[in-house]
């Protein structure tokens, strides 16, 4: 797929730091699950087994699997760019975004499980 192969060039930034103590922790990532659900549920799914509304966008739950969760701190914050049949939006999220989206994806990485 043309688009995995772009998504993958532009990812590559530094790790993010994951919020430090547990109750911050928590917190990111409920923010992180309401944010994933408001601005990328329309074609992703973003549960842990529910399916994408549009077949062309990868359910959430498998990101962690096809990248490190660290390499999608910078092209979140530059906004992710595809190439594929149905036009992503590009988009732009701001550092405390993107931490608690990161924090929510990891919970869906079964290596973490």
């Amino acid at each position: 797929m043309p688009w995995l192969a772009i998504l993958w060039l532009i990812l590559g930034g530094q790790p993010s730091q994951p919020p430090g103590p547990p109750a911050e922790l928590e917190v990111s990532v409920i923010r992180g699950e309401r944010m994933a659900v408001e601005r990328c549920g329309g074609c992703h799914a973003v549960g842990a087994d529910d399916d994408s509304p549009l077949a062309a966008a990868p359910p959430f739950r498998t990101i962690p699997g096809r990248y490190p969760v660290e390499n999608l701190e910078e092209a979140l914050a530059e906004g992710i760019i595809v190439a594929h049949d149905a036009p992503m939006p590009t988009f732009q999220m701001e550092p405390d975004e993107i931490a608690d989206i990161l924090a929510y994806m990891r919970t869906l990485d079964p290596a973490d499980s």
